[in-house]
């Protein structure tokens, strides 16, 4: 019987590991996430990548009305249950399966999106939305939720930047983004033991240096 090299040895491991992602829109977030992806699937760690919304068929279908820029006049409130809907088919579908299965399950966004977007963005009642979000998930929260904070002047130089159109989320205005941009910060503040906040201000190798020696952290991988 041979040794195991290191990559052998990560792939007969298993991890149940519920990682998410938060930021505003344009902070990057989806970058790190993918590439964190990419680094576990690297070193043999059975991982899976994650949006919200979306991630199932249904899921999917609800991203489209979601994001449509012709549902401009859809409400806070009804844009929140839309997304509460597509979180509970995902978590009960794909998320929790998964965990059980002994992945690392890395979501771009989860409940804590909703709490800054439709409770403080969107004036809903904070007690509302986070009932809500423990119904839709069954009380499932994630091991670890890396912020990526950029402030919203940032955010919107970005956007400016960017030539592709913008979705529906992504066409609101700076004061409804700073609004976000508190809720974001003041979560994170309530729950420091979940929550690792990441400059969006840095360079991409830079946040992802930083994210991916967190979770080596908490998976207790030696590979850097």
């Amino acid at each position: 019987m041979h040794a195991l090299s290191g990559k052998e040895f990560y792939y007969i491991r298993r991890y149940c590991m519920f990682i998410t992602f938060e930021g505003l829109d344009f902070s990057g977030k989806s970058t790190q996430a993918k590439m964190l992806h990419e680094y576990l699937l690297s070193i043999g760690v059975k991982c899976l990548l994650l949006r919200e919304p979306g991630g199932t068929k249904i899921s999917e279908k609800v991203r489209e009305i979601i994001l449509d820029r012709k549902h401009i006049e859809m409400t806070p409130l009804t844009e929140f249950m839309l997304f509460s809907a597509s979180r509970s088919q995902l978590v009960s579908q794909v998320v929790k399966p998964h965990i059980r299965k002994g992945y690392v399950v890395i979501c771009d966004r989860y409940y804590d999106s909703s709490t800054a977007y439709q409770s403080y963005g969107g004036s809903l009642e904070l007690k509302d939305v986070q009932k809500v979000n423990e119904i839709a998930t069954g009380g499932l929260k994630p091991d670890l939720t890396i912020l990526i904070d950029l402030t919203p002047k940032a955010a919107f130089s970005r956007a400016h930047k960017r030539a592709s159109a913008k979705d529906r989320m992504e066409i609101k205005n700076l004061a409804f983004y700073n609004r976000v941009y508190k809720g974001f910060k003041d979560i994170a503040n309530r729950n420091k033991k979940r929550f690792v906040v990441i400059k969006g201000s840095l360079t991409i190798e830079e946040i992802g240096l930083a994210i991916r020696k967190t979770v080596n952290k908490k998976l207790n991988i030696s590979n850097e």
